[in-house]
């Protein structure tokens, strides 16, 4: 006998139990289609999380304060910060020294504040960003009217102000605020710009902000002498490690922080390449328990094969002697009861991979109906990964029963009619 001889047998035997091949083939259908949803989602996080970043601009060294003696990525390091305390080392002038590095294109800084504004019709707490005139040089956010504020106007602390799109709206309402003046601190500032709508980046909705001046902010809202963090672009990717040892040398240096003795810094330097890698990690890492609880139902659902093929075996003993008799040797039943689990399991496999993708198609169409920039992506080595576990569970699972049959003495099993 031939493979297509036992892929004819398996579909007869299939169309003689059509019902309880399908339910015995669910088990298989809805893990299949579990790991095939994980693994999809994952890919669609991804991608959204990365996409949500590169909206910050391309080709970008992010250079922020850090607790000494912290990882960088380290939970203590996070956690400290959330808990007050407050690094206060980075400087505008270590954005100006960044700024002189062969590889970088341009920096701003970046410093975050909130404040009650007043204008002649509202009054509401806003989240302030002070920034540099640079920032829309690196950053993708747009200006919907007026303009941005200029160096000059930075170096001078300069009181003007761009709102975002919905702080523009709840201070003035539908009226246009480009020239009206709004109160921070009991200090007039003009409205300069109001920024085009943008959404939400990084669970962090700009809308609502209102941009000025990192000096202005400085000096005269928040009081202080420090930024949080200097977002630079870098021209030539292939000396980006380069780029990056310069700026955590000259960082060490300025910050006199022994070159032998890292654990110091008070400063951490990030990249894209760096944030992926993380990413890579974390949602790997879930991805994997996901689809190990996944195979858990694999299992189960292997399990009950073994009982339908036992019990199938048991209700075909006639058959198996009469097929003895007449000359089937005991590889020929083997493999015929085999193939059947295998088939079993494989059909399961291909309509859980198709549920599968069908819903992960559905999940990526609903997310963008609300807003999220979600890729709907089916890597082929999840499809591959897929039939592979659903082959591999028709031949452990179908092995015992088969088994089983093959063994049948053939003059016993033909007494049992």
């Amino acid at each position: 006998m031939n493979v297509k001889d036992y892929i004819k047998l398996s579909f007869n035997s299939f169309r003689r139990n059509l019902t309880r091949t399908m339910l015995t083939g669910l088990g298989i259908v809805i893990s299949i289609a579990s790991v095939i949803i994980v693994i999809s989602a994952a890919q669609g996080v991804k991608g959204f999380i990365i996409g949500q970043f590169a909206s910050y601009g391309s080709n970008i060294i992010n250079t922020e304060v850090k607790v000494p003696s912290t990882g960088k990525n380290s939970s203590e390091n996070a956690q400290a910060q959330s808990l007050g305390t407050v690094v206060t080392t980075l400087k505008l002038d270590d954005m100006k020294a960044i700024n002189k590095l062969p590889n970088i294109v341009t920096s701003y800084a970046f410093q975050m504040g909130q404040a009650v504004a007043v204008s002649p019709t509202a009054k509401k707490t806003i989240n302030i960003l002070g920034t540099s005139a640079t920032y829309l040089d690196i950053d993708t956010g747009k200006i919907g009217s007026g303009r941005f504020f200029t160096e000059a106007e930075d170096d001078s602390q300069a009181r003007v102000v761009i709102l975002g799109s919905e702080a523009a709206r709840d201070l003035f309402g539908e009226a246009d605020s480009i020239g009206q003046s709004i109160k921070i601190k009991q200090r007039e500032f003009k409205v300069i710009g109001v920024a085009a709508p943008r959404g939400t980046t990084m669970f962090i909705n700009y809308d609502v902000f209102a941009f000025v001046p990192v000096q202005t902010l400085q000096k005269q809202i928040l009081g202080i002498d420090y930024i949080t963090s200097v977002v630079s672009q870098y021209g030539d990717e292939t000396k980006l490690k380069t780029t990056v040892a310069d700026v955590e040398a000259l960082m060490r240096q300025r910050h006199y922080i022994d070159l032998d003795n890292p654990d110091k810094d008070d400063f951490a330097v990030q990249t894209m390449d760096e944030f992926i890698k993380i990413l890579d990690t974390i949602i790997g890492g879930f991805t994997i328990l996901l689809i190990l609880l996944a195979g858990i139902s694999l299992v189960v659902g292997g399990v009950g094969i073994m009982n339908i093929m036992y019990v199938s075996v048991l209700e075909r003993t006639f058959e198996i002697g009469l097929r003895k008799a007449v000359g089937a040797t005991r590889q020929q039943i083997l493999s015929q009861f085999l193939a059947e689990a295998v088939m079993v399991t494989f059909m399961g496999g291909l309509t859980g991979i198709i549920l599968g993708a069908a819903v992960s198609y559905g999940i990526a169409v609903a997310a963008k109906l609300f807003g999220f920039a979600w890729a709907f992506l089916v890597p082929v080595y999840s499809i591959v990964l897929a039939t592979g576990f659903s082959v591999a569970c028709g031949l452990i699972f179908g092995l015992y029963p088969a088994r089983r049959a093959a063994d049948l003495d053939p003059i016993e099993a033909l007494s049992k009619e």
